[in-house]
């Protein structure tokens, strides 16, 4: 597939990488059910019908072979990125890895005894529709492949910090891996001398550590390479900070360093050694599970709800004028400003949409009905709206208004770090939340403790831990209930 090496920008900048792991996983899936089902419908077809839904080894031969398929073709090197993107040019070790795989459903039914149960129609029928669909299958893909690749969504984009002779090296190693899934978007560092040239092996210099940090935020960017000298520590260790808000993967070349590790210690950017420094926090399959638990979960609760809802909401429209929801802009992944929604619970004419000014037990801002749904959270319910919009997850990090504060400072300024809470999209409820640190954060400490928490459901994030949490906050919100006003 003929892409350039250099990140294109022309294509929508904040179009969602496709895990490679994940399609290569489900296009494993698919063929594999592809070769048993068109065996079970030719078997239906030409066979007796009820002989091949009465006899069990029909249906064995039918998986079996799939299995077959997949694991013969996996042995054959198909099922990587630059076989599934060229279809034509391997179709000779495809034709041979779907044969072999045959070979085998046939050398069973030899040694098994049991080639008179089947018909050798059915077998000769099945092999050439398997050769047909897994042919077609294949050319669909590769077509698909390649726009994908046209709209950047099939290689991951890249930053590299730092200019110096490191950098030359590596862009000189990651050139050299044709078959590599980088597109590098340019090169960033703060010195401005004849150390930091602004043309790096063809790549050119965008800026310093803000201008990377700015990048990742306006588009997407799936891995940063810091290009620095192991030795630099006081350098590496500021710019290590400056990256670790933003959603990528952060690695630093092995050539930076003279030491040698084991072999375990490494990761690959293709043929490339690394050292992780920062993991991209729900990654491939990770995506997949997280948001299938949103969706099913968020539409399950919404519909069981939806009832208690629409009571909120008509008590709501006879306690006081205006809208029955509220809108508020709050951060969301990746800095975004995203519009978060809610039961409203303030009379209209004193909402505070910036969150400017914290509500404190006894707020005249409150309405009646308000301070009831505020203080068991049902004033959150309309947010499972934002889970199937796609904005918010159902647990994650609470998203904060625009102006929320700590007292008299904004909550960035009181928390070293802050952003990084943003690395995974906000949620409904969270780790914070059912530790406690629920309600108003008028202390420094308070939003310390929300953010440390944060940032621990980040590292530790898996789908069951999701499920414990969203168990556990009925019970938290009971608990602390006195802390939300």
């Amino acid at each position: 597939m003929s892409v350039p090496r250099l990140a294109d920008f022309s294509y929508a900048n904040k179009s969602s990488l496709i895990s490679p792991v994940v399609l290569r996983g489900l296009f494993r899936a698919f063929e594999g059910l592809l070769v048993a089902l068109l065996g079970l419908v030719i078997a239906s077809a030409y066979v007796n019908e009820p002989l091949v839904h009465a006899n069990p080894a029909y249906l064995a031969a039918h998986i079996a072979t799939g299995f077959a398929t997949v694991i013969s073709l996996e042995l054959f090197g198909l099922y990587s990125m630059p076989a599934l993107s060229s279809a034509l040019s391997n179709m000779a070790r495809l034709l041979i890895g779907w044969t072999l795989a045959f070979v085998v459903l046939l050398a069973a039914l030899f040694f098994l005894k049991m080639g008179t149960e089947f018909s050798r129609v059915w077998l000769a029928t099945w092999y050439w529709a398997g050769t047909v669909g897994l042919i077609s299958g294949r050319v669909l893909l590769s077509g698909y492949l390649h726009r994908l690749a046209r709209q950047g969504r099939l290689y991951r984009r890249a930053a590299i910090y730092g200019a110096g002779p490191v950098t030359a090296e590596l862009i000189s190693q990651l050139e050299g891996d044709m078959s590599g899934d980088i597109r590098i978007c340019g090169i960033f560092d703060d010195r401005d001398d004849e150390r930091s040239p602004n043309l790096i092996a063809g790549y050119p210099r965008l800026g310093g550590l803000t201008d990377l940090v700015m990048l990742g935020r306006s588009t997407r960017l799936d891995l940063v390479i810091v290009a620095l000298p192991i030795c630099a520590e006081d350098r590496l260790a500021a710019v290590m900070k400056g990256l670790s808000v933003l959603p990528a993967e952060i690695k630093l070349p092995a050539r930076a360093t003279k030491l040698r590790f084991t072999p375990g210690t490494y990761s690959h950017v293709g043929s490339v050694a690394m050292i992780d420094l920062y993991d991209k926090p729900i990654t491939d399959w990770g995506t997949v599970s997280k948001w299938l638990f949103d969706k099913i979960v968020g539409v399950t609760a919404l519909i069981m709800l939806a009832p208690v809802m629409a009571v909120i909401a008509a008590a709501i429209k006879l306690d006081s004028r205006g809208p029955v929801l509220f809108r508020q802009k709050r951060y969301g992944f990746n800095n975004e400003l995203i519009e978060v929604y809610k039961f409203r619970s303030m009379y209209t004419d004193r909402c505070d949409a910036a969150a400017g000014t914290l509500v404190t037990k006894h707020d005249d801002r409150v309405t009646r009905v308000g301070r009831f749904i505020r203080k068991s959270s049902l004033d959150e319910l309309p947010q499972l709206f934002n889970v199937l919009i796609g904005n918010l997850s159902l647990v994650g990090p609470r998203p904060h208004a625009m102006q929320a504060k700590a007292g008299s400072k904004l909550y960035d300024e009181v928390v070293d770090g802050y952003f990084s809470r943003h690395k995974v999209k906000p949620g409904i409820t969270g780790w914070a939340q059912i530790n406690g640190w629920r309600g108003e954060t008028d202390t420094a400490d308070k939003i310390q403790q929300r953010v440390a928490h944060d940032l621990y459901y980040i590292e530790n994030w898996s789908v069951f831990l999701d499920a414990y949490i969203l168990a556990k906050t009925p019970y938290s919100l009971i608990a602390q209930r006195e802390n939300a006003f």
